[in-house]
């Protein structure tokens, strides 16, 4: 493999496929079937012949209408009825209580994964297959940040650790075979819109890998955080998540705890604040708006990133569960992993698969992320639905990707459950 640095508008950048592709593949609006193929020393392929080709399709789906009446039956038909009533754990007054910073999450049981409402209004034409069946499951209670961990956060970890991130060191041999001394440098990946309308078949001419972008300096080495600190920490792989989460005492959520978070306490909606993308004529989320990818009209109020907090909270008083920034689950991603529920119990606080597989990169191992970024669309991808998955290999970042933490009940202040009630 080659790796060729070109100078454009003063900027260096990597032009190597294979490191341009790796992290991107959670945007796939498709999913295949092939053997799981894994490398022994790392999630990195050693060479661009599957990556070449890639292609990612596009999709068309939730428009800025929102679910109409019609649109009801139509839904139920589209797999709408595997969505069984949530359970939540009511407790008594012993119960955890949110405080500044988290949110009281108190767990049950509840329908878990997505459908494709294609042909809806507000629908989708995305197979979404890694979403289901939707299938049931229980969470116990707990703690979770009520924003994505923010730039001053991160900075306060690093500053304590003398933490480095992985986009801040030299890649090395053994994950790049055959490249030069001179051609492993430091950097990551940067949303770089083109100048104008192009086909939607291949993320190159939008994503670029870039020397000197890291969590410091997330859209290249001429960027800073100036002004951003309240906005999420991005340029940051599962690696440097997970290490921030047990430097704070706490934990990067699983899928399940994530989704039954998001859906404050609801089933089946497609958002975590319900079922219009906009709810009387407000944005409720930061996406993208426009021309994708070559020109956001910032009809939300932002174009790319934003600061945490600016839309409204869900039901248990999170934010930005859909857009903004993708954030980081503990779960390893596998496209089948759905299929491995029996339909016929409740699944108690799973944990995701023993082992990765994305049969588009079979070679790569991935973590899920979840809830989408300021890059979601109605034109490209829509998995800021609630019920929907996203995928990284977990040592690769970009700039639209996050995190937040939860946190387990202290040992003897666990509440005792008292009654359950239907939602």
């Amino acid at each position: 493999m080659k790796i060729r640095l070109i100078s454009f508008t003063k900027i260096t950048l990597i032009t190597a496929p294979v490191l341009v592709l790796l992290p991107l593949v959670f945007q796939s609006c498709h999913t295949t079937n092939k053997d799981n193929n894994t490398d022994s020393v790392t999630s990195r392929p050693a060479t661009n012949a599957s990556a070449a080709g890639f292609k990612i399709k596009a999709a068309i789906s939730c428009t800025k209408n929102g679910m109409i009446k019609e649109d009801s039956i139509l839904y139920m038909h589209q797999g709408g009825e595997a969505f069984k009533p949530t359970v939540v754990n009511a407790v008594s007054t012993a119960t955890g209580k949110s405080n500044a910073d988290m949110a009281w999450i108190p767990g049950g049981a509840f329908s878990m994964g997505g459908i494709n409402p294609t042909g809806m209004t507000d629908g989708g034409m995305e197979a979404m297959d890694d979403a289901r069946p939707v299938h049931r499951v229980f969470v116990d209670g707990f703690y979770m940040d009520k924003t994505e961990v923010t730039n001053v956060e991160f900075a306060k970890f690093v500053k304590a650790t003398g933490y480095i991130t992985v986009a801040e060191q030299k890649p090395t041999a053994a994950e790049f075979p055959g490249a030069s001394p001179e051609e492993l440098v430091a950097g990551s990946v940067v949303f770089t819109p083109p100048g104008h309308k192009v086909q939607l078949n291949d993320l190159s001419q939008w994503w670029s890998y870039q020397k000197g972008a890291d969590w410091k300096h997330p859209l290249g080495p001429g960027s800073d955080l100036k002004g951003k600190e309240n906005y999420p920490v991005v340029q940051v792989c599962w690696e440097d998540a997970a290490a921030y989460a047990k430097w704070a005492g706490k934990r990067l959520p699983t899928e399940a705890e994530w989704e039954f978070a998001a859906r404050g306490g609801k089933a089946g909606d497609l958002y975590p604040w319900g079922n219009q993308l906009k709810q009387d004529g407000r944005w409720m989320a930061n996406t993208f708006q426009g021309s994708f990818p070559d020109h956001d009209n910032a009809e939300d109020g932002e174009t790319g990133l934003g600061p945490v907090k600016k839309y409204p909270a869900n039901a248990y008083g999170l934010y930005d569960m859909a857009g903004n920034a993708w954030e980081w689950c503990a779960d390893w991603y596998r496209n089948d992993y759905y299929n491995s529920f029996d339909p016929n119990k409740v699944a108690r606080n799973p944990k995701g698969p023993s082992a990765s597989l994305d049969p588009l990169e079979p070679g790569q191992k991935k973590k899920v992320q979840r809830g989408g970024s300021f890059l979601c669309t109605d034109q490209y991808c829509t998995r800021y639905m609630v019920g929907s998955r996203g995928k990284g290999e977990y040592r690769s970042a970009t700039n639209h990707v996050g995190f937040r933490c939860v946190q387990d009940i202290k040992h003897g202040s666990n509440p005792a459950l008292v009654t359950q009630k239907v939602l």
